[in-house]
């Protein structure tokens, strides 16, 4: 096989914005050949703008009439895990876009079938391939920085009117969107913690439902974690604050890094700072330290480079930069994070109760009030390749 014949299901924003790269020919190996949306304006605006491609109103329809070789899934997000297991059932490579599904028992799941599947199965974090997240992975995964002590990510640049959240109706719902910022905006983040950090064992958390919206979701929320070790680990983050911040700090025995405004800055010791705390004949010793400063002078591949990835391992056996079986990590994060909320703001062991949450979000779905508004989105998807959704420093 030397491309792979592409469709997209869900063609919003982001649906399109991977049409187009594709139907521009931006990816090497893959090319579009269907799309697929439920929604007749939708339809109309892909038959205008891809010419010649084959257009359908129902995914199952899609995935029978055949003449693909795989799917990028980029559909409201309980839908996820659905539309992937049954592509992968069929014998399709998947790229789907985050988060994985909105309960782990669904990622769970998908992941087991995923291990049962000849296709490749991606899922579409573009922020690992920004070069500053990737060294910061290599300095804690080397042992560099030494044992982990404690880690801080203030990422509140995620700033939301309420137009954007009345601009569709699944939008800010348990239903139809499966939670608010940290299921919609903070994924990325989310992910990057545990990529860089590995994952907690336990999590405590705030969610602040309709903080700074007329909304049904969170769209503020704080998340305390304790490592296996003791380190303690805090992550903040809202749609509500302007301006915002977007900063990681990461210590552990051996140094600290930092991540913000788009630079890295990294302190190591030359020694271990336990071995320095007992051996030392000094009360308040000036310690020495190795600086290195570290820019981004170009922006992250981003989603074409998940996309070229994705096809290099498809048809030629490439590593994957985003595994879709890693998507169940940040899930957990944030279903973890949910429970805890709705049962007191508990600490919440891991692996968490997925009866609990699955028991719990069934309850808040049906309680909630549905929105009234018809999406009125007509964003061409051009600028998705582009700034809007690369890292915000």
């Amino acid at each position: 096989m030397e491309e792979l014949r592409t469709a997209v299901i869900g063609v919003g924003n982001m649906g399109t914005a991977h049409a187009r790269c594709l139907f521009d020919g931006r990816i090497q190996g893959m090319r579009l050949t269907a799309l697929c949306d439920i929604r007749e304006d939708r339809r109309t605006f892909c038959r205008m703008l891809f010419s010649g491609i084959r257009i359908f109103s129902d995914w199952h329809e899609l995935l029978a009439a055949g003449n693909i070789d795989a799917v990028i899934i980029a559909v409201p997000h309980p839908l996820h895990a659905q539309i992937a297991s049954e592509a992968l059932q069929r014998g399709l490579h998947v790229l789907l876009e985050k988060p994985v599904d909105i309960s782990v028992s669904a990622a769970r799941k998908l992941n087991e079938t995923a291990g049962r599947c000849p296709g490749v199965f991606a899922i579409m974090f573009n922020q690992r391939t920004n070069p500053l997240f990737r060294r910061a992975r290599e300095i804690v995964s080397s042992g560099e920085l030494g044992e982990l002590k404690r880690t801080v990510w203030i990422v509140t640049n995620w700033y939301r009117t309420q137009h954007y959240y009345d601009s569709g109706d699944w939008r800010a719902t348990w239903s139809g969107e499966g939670g608010g910022v940290l299921l919609n905006q903070a994924p990325h983040n989310l992910d990057l913690w545990q990529w860089i950090c590995g994952m907690p064992a336990s999590v405590t958390a705030f969610c602040d439902t309709a903080r700074f919206h007329r909304i049904a979701v969170e769209d503020d929320a704080t998340i305390i974690t304790r490592y296996a070790n003791g380190a303690v680990g805090t992550f903040i983050t809202s749609t509500g604050e302007y301006p915002g911040t977007n900063r990681l700090e990461i210590a552990g025995d051996g140094g600290k890094l930092v991540l913000e405004e788009g630079v890295l800055k990294y302190w190591r010791l030359a020694h271990s700072e336990r071995t320095i705390c007992f051996s030392s004949d000094e009360s308040f010793p000036q310690i020495e330290t190795a600086y290195t400063e570290i820019h981004q002078d170009k922006p992250e591949s981003g989603h074409a480079g998940i996309l070229q990835n994705f096809a290099n391992a498809a048809l030629h056996g490439e590593t994957l930069i985003s595994p879709g079986t890693d998507g169940i990590n940040e899930l957990t994060l944030s279903n973890a994070a949910y429970l805890s909320e709705w049962m007191g703001n508990c600490c919440i062991n891991l692996p968490l109760d997925e009866t609990a949450f699955d028991t719990l979000l069934a309850q808040k779905a049906a309680e909630e009030q549905k929105k009234s508004s018809d999406d009125k989105s007509t964003d061409s998807g051009q600028a998705g390749y582009a700034s809007r959704w690369q890292v915000r420093w």
